[in-house]
């Protein structure tokens, strides 16, 4: 039996479409094909647990996977959800015609639970895109998916419910945000605040200067005049965000996995690396791309605290991003670009 469910990867700050064909047949062999990593691979024990710690079977078959496109690699442990419920469709636990609906992704403890992942909101918009029904994530993404208009989302804390909503899909509503209340009602919720700053009018003219015009600065002075205080407090006399630049700033926090509590980034990021900080950590990079410090700070400020202390080679790969405001990172296979 052949059952296809649909999840996603993540290149750069957007997401690829990953089908997963599994096929049952007669034997005892596992196998999984298309570029998985050593997560992906070690999804089957987990799977398999959590399977039947809510009381279904295991299949006794031969179980192949493949994850297409076979030429993109896939890693995490993202995919045990689309895995999961591929086994539940293919052993009639739940309806294999609902599964190709929906894309879905989420990590699943031994006991069935479904963890966060990473790059939510780039996964929705994904799905949005592809024209799904809707997306199945765990409870924790969901208000981040559902910023995106247009689409379902829906929230899971256990594998069993994901089961129950096969079986009845108005069981469980989908998350529903107002992005735009949402935004406004959190916009500039500073914890730091540029006017509580007294004296010093000549540095607080340049720094107003600075944050009109979009200009870089340098502050040179004594050990405890203040350059630290006031550069914590630029991001708040910056322009507020727009909501274009919120989800734009929101994708490549979520894709880092720095997207905890709020569903949207409503403002300007500060970033303060430590000067014994990596060239790769700085611009991004790894095996598998992820984005740096300068792209975390994207729409907002970076903060290099000691600037002559940091690395000459970290300080040498900010010459192309500061003049095109994109990171561009190529690796044998493919190549990703981070704003920054």
């Amino acid at each position: 039996m052949l059952v296809k469910t649909y999840g996603a990867a993540i290149y750069g700050i957007s997401a690829t479409l990953v089908t997963l064909e599994i096929h049952l047949t007669n034997g005892i062999q596992f196998l999984m094909v298309g570029l998985p990593d050593s997560a992906v691979k070690e999804s089957q024990q987990r799977v398999k647990t959590a399977i039947e710690s809510m009381g279904c079977r295991w299949p006794g078959k031969s179980i192949t996977i493949n994850m297409a496109p076979a030429d993109i690699r896939k890693e995490g442990a993202a995919y045990d959800l689309p895995f999961a419920v591929g086994i539940l469709a293919a052993t009639e636990e739940i309806p294999s015609e609902r599964t190709g609906k929906y894309l879905m992704m989420g990590e699943l403890s031994l006991d069935g639970e479904l963890r966060r992942v990473k790059g939510a909101l780039p996964m929705a918009l994904k799905a949005k895109k592809e024209n799904f029904e809707g997306i199945l994530l765990p409870s924790e993404n969901a208000p981040e998916a559902a910023v995106v208009d247009g689409l379902k989302v829906y929230g899971f804390e256990h594998l069993e419910q994901v089961r129950d909503f096969f079986h009845n899909e108005e069981s469980t509503p989908p998350t529903r945000l107002d992005t735009a209340e949402l935004f406004f009602s959190k916009l500039n919720d500073h914890a730091l605040d540029f006017r509580d700053v007294k004296g010093q009018e000549n540095i607080k003219r340049a720094f107003e200067i600075a944050a009109a015009g979009g200009h870089n600065l340098i502050l040179i002075g004594p050990p405890g005049a203040g350059k630290t205080m006031l550069a914590k407090r630029l991001p708040t006399i910056l322009p507020p965000l727009t909501l274009e630049e919120s989800l734009e700033t929101t994708k490549i926090h979520s894709v880092a996995g720095k997207q905890q509590k709020n569903a949207l980034v409503t403002t300007r990021p500060f970033r303060a690396p430590h000067h014994t900080i990596s060239d790769v950590a700085l611009v991004g990079g790894g095996g598998f791309p992820q984005p740096g410090e300068i792209s975390l700070a994207h729409n907002g400020v970076l903060f290099l605290d000691e600037l002559p202390e940091f690395k000459r080679t970290v300080l040498e790969v900010m010459r192309q991003p500061l003049e095109e405001r994109i990171v561009s990172i190529s690796r044998a296979k493919f190549a990703v670009d981070f704003p920054c």
